[in-house]
């Protein structure tokens, strides 16, 4: 199959509740050097009003604030020309494939500010559907449409270079055989410092994952084409409608964590293929901050733990993961024995509520064999 000319690709962003990160990461996008794409945002039902607030910033009417003297502030200021515009739908709407004529009735002149000649099409969810949910409303949407050869998940957090897309789209197109792409992902806040080179692997006896080449300065890393790992990470993933049309769309049931794991690893298994551009780069907020973590002293060692809040998401990782190696590495389930009374070890040692956290622990595992999966209003 020849490859195509300038092919399309749709860009799904999901929101809850960050719409600050949201437009800071919509300014970097919308002046990228590739033209043929289209935005889609999907609001996960945010609690703080984020869809009210996006579409005052596409309409000219606010914007985000960079400081100064941050090194990654040319990538989305000055603030692209307003208004922006968009198209609003419903998530039955959405996956139904829109309205055709509320998107074919703007003009070339309405996008003189971006370089894209579509429409940014602003979804509500209806509900918190997780990550896999949230993007498969768009997946869905994008799908029903039949317009689109590309989709790329992308993290609201994160800023992006000019050439990124560009990047990802030339490699897609070198080979029929790569299924999905996964970007060189920089810390935000330590900007030549590698969070992740595309994708992770994952230590089976070790029951844990970890990002190819993380902490590694950028201008240190020579080898940048031999590189493995068992899935992209699902910050930066661009997929080809006919993968999805293959293997399906992201796994609800994980709603949170490692369901960019379980996208991988299905997609290797039925032969197709994942590669990194190491051109393609973007910077990432996620993990750099210590929002909900604290500090403890335990025998004149510090050991960073989890609030009782953060801890409840951390147990959707635990179950998740579980929940991943019952379906693809069954013969290692024991392991998880060993790593619930690791766990439990160091709630005991470290951690408050302790009592509250190891029951929700027993949970968590308990779902994770057992299959009871989805979101979890109360562990």
């Amino acid at each position: 199959m020849k490859p195509l000319i300038n092919p399309k690709v749709s860009i799904i962003i999901l929101n809850y509740n960050g719409w600050q990160d949201t437009i800071e990461c919509l300014e970097s996008v919308l002046r990228n050097d590739y033209d043929n794409y289209q935005v889609i945002v999907v609001d996960n039902n945010s609690q703080n009003n984020s869809l009210d607030y996006i579409k005052a910033w596409a309409d000219g009417k606010l914007n985000v604030w960079t400081k100064p003297d941050n090194s990654l502030r040319h990538l989305s200021f000055p603030p692209v020309e307003k208004p922006i515009p968009y198209i609003f739908y419903t998530r039955e709407e959405a996956e139904n494939g829109g309205i055709k004529e509320l998107e074919s009735r703007f003009t070339e002149n309405d996008y003189k500010g971006t370089t894209t000649k579509y429409p940014l099409v602003l979804i509500q969810s209806g509900d918190n559907l997780g990550f896999a949910g949230g993007n498969n409303v768009a997946i869905r949407y994008v799908l029903a449409k039949d317009d689109s050869d590309y989709i790329w998940l992308l993290n609201n957090d994160t800023v992006i270079d000019r050439i990124a897309l560009k990047e990802l789209v030339k490699l897609a197109e070198s080979d029929n055989g790569i299924g999905i792409i996964g970007s060189k992902i920089l810390w935000y806040d330590n900007p030549k410092m590698i969070q992740s080179c595309g994708g992770m692997k994952i230590l089976k006896l070790l029951t844990k994952a970890e990002n190819v080449y993380i902490y590694q300065k950028d201008s240190e890393l020579i080898d940048q084409k031999n590189i493995y790992f068992d899935f992209i990470l699902g910050s930066s993933l661009i997929v080809s409608k006919n993968t999805i049309k293959t293997i399906g769309l992201m796994d609800e049931s994980y709603f949170m964590y490692w369901e960019d794991a379980e996208f991988g690893l299905r997609a290797k298994k039925n032969n197709i293929k994942l590669e990194y551009a190491s051109n393609s780069r973007l910077w990432h907020k996620g993990g750099a901050s210590c929002k909900g973590f604290v500090k403890k002293m335990f025998l004149f060692k510090k050991k960073v733990r989890s609030e009782l809040k953060r801890f409840s998401m951390d147990l959707y990782g635990y179950r998740n993961l579980i929940y991943l190696y019952k379906n693809y590495f069954p013969y290692l389930l024991p392991l998880f024995f060993l790593r619930f009374i690791y766990k439990s070890i160091q709630i005991i040692l470290y951690d408050d509520h302790k009592i509250i956290r190891l029951n929700m622990l027993v949970k968590a595992f308990y779902y994770g064999f057992t299959g009871k999966m989805g979101r979890v209003d109360k562990w």
